[in-house]
């Protein structure tokens, strides 16, 4: 068997019962499993790109593989390559296909005061991220009056879950099998930014115990993070709001400040989702 017919799944997915069959059935369903594998990994990439090297690589397929689906994609428009760095990145037709289903992340709009009275109060910038699969997405973004801004990472951006101070939360709330399954399937991931699964399970622990996630080591040099759950009305962990400051802003004393003043207002916020659900059932 080539290894082109290999039936292994990128990122640890799984065919599901009933996909199998006669012919090129389960195939057909491996190759759109393995393009949309591939356009998650380059929306990691933002307008920067990703290096065909890195697409090998995470997703365990061989160069051929995925250069045949990355050419598909752009005939289609879903996939772009830059002329001059030859990396790829999501193609226009990804981004208007989105646009169909904006209320499909009600968190987004309910949030959006909330999240300016966090960046008014403390000054710094906040971010607002949702769980998307294995990774994390940051939905909205919002800069305090602080004269030097912390713009650690952009609206959209996507990243693997376990990477960020928004990641670790929104994993390490998440019931144990579903972390689990995510350390497997995002183990080449989460290597290639030098982590090991141990060090992002023990994360996970302290975490729990503490109910935020705190980082002194920022995504930025010279920064740091907080981040905090948000849960709706039944409990469900719905998204995840964080502060990025320069690292002298955001010491561990501070946390005594900022911790309780982002809890109330993912408290509000949670309310507020609720209030908005009920009225559209």
């Amino acid at each position: 068997m080539s290894r082109d017919d290999d039936p292994r799944p990128p990122r640890g997915g799984q065919d599901k019962p009933g996909e199998a069959g006669e012919g090129g059935k389960t195939l057909g369903a491996r190759s759109i499993r393995r393009a949309v594998a591939i356009l998650r990994i380059l929306a990691t990439g933002q307008e920067q790109g990703v290096r065909i090297t890195d697409i090998v690589h995470q997703t365990g397929l061989n160069r051929p593989t995925v250069h045949r689906i990355l050419r598909v994609l752009i005939e289609e428009e879903a996939v772009e390559q830059d002329p001059n760095t030859r990396r790829y990145m999501v193609g226009p037709e990804v981004s208007l296909l989105g646009l169909s289903r904006t209320a499909r992340v009600p968190v987004k709009s309910v949030a959006e005061p909330y999240l300016r009275h966090i960046a008014e109060q403390c000054g710094d910038s906040v971010f607002l991220t949702i769980r998307s699969g294995f990774d994390s997405i940051c939905v909205d973004r919002k800069t305090g009056n602080y004269p030097v801004k912390v713009l650690s990472i952009e609206v959209g951006a996507r990243r693997p879950l376990g990477i960020s101070v928004s990641g670790l939360v929104l994993l390490a709330f998440a019931e144990d099998a579903d972390v689990d399954e995510v350390l497997l399937g995002n183990e080449q991931r989460l290597t290639s930014y030098g982590l090991e699964l141990d060090a992002v399970r023990r994360r996970i622990t302290e975490i729990r115990s503490l109910g935020y996630a705190y980082s002194e080591v920022g995504v930025v040099p010279g920064t740091r993070a907080l981040a905090l759950p948000v849960f709706d009305a039944e409990g469900q962990l719905v998204a995840s709001v964080a502060v990025s400051a320069m690292a002298d802003r955001l010491s561990p004393e501070r946390l005594a400040t900022l911790v309780p003043l982002i809890r109330r207002q993912t408290e509000l916020i949670a309310k507020r989702l609720s209030e908005v659900q009920t009225r559209r059932r």
